[in-house]
């Protein structure tokens, strides 16, 4: 991960901690992670996989793909989807502060709940595509 992108997830984590409706539902601070402990307290959300990709013929530009992964032991899809909502009120075109990076984009580009095997076990992922240049 380049410092651009360690700043952007830096900035979105930021973001999170302070969002009101995510607190509500993930706890005060919430339960952010860049990696779960191994005995987490649910409902939380995780950074996920990221990826990095320089734009063709833009020197400074960087895209980034950005995942979020909300994990749940609520019996059925409401408790992942109200957290997936939240998320995306909270990102979805951010006017994010990325010291030493302007932020172009922050934009969601798809959801989605899944069940896991555990009969408790939910999940829910957002991919975010941001774009990024030096300041």
């Amino acid at each position: 991960m380049s410092e651009a992108g360690w700043a952007l997830q830096k900035a979105i984590y930021a973001a999170l901690l302070a969002d009101n409706a995510l607190k509500a539902m993930i706890g005060d601070p919430p339960r952010v992670y860049d990696f779960a402990p191994s005995q987490p307290v649910f409902p939380h959300v995780a950074f996920g996989d990221a990826r990095e990709t320089k734009i063709a013929g833009a020197d400074a530009l960087i895209e980034h793909d950005i995942r979020l992964i909300v994990h749940s032991r609520y019996e059925g899809r409401r408790e992942v989807k109200d957290i997936v909502t939240a998320l995306l009120s909270a990102l979805d075109d951010a006017p994010l502060i990325v010291p030493g990076y302007a932020l172009i984009s922050l934009r969601a580009t798809f959801s989605d709940v899944i069940h896991r095997r555990e009969p408790d076990a939910w999940q829910g992922v957002i991919r975010f595509r941001a774009v990024t240049e030096m300041a």
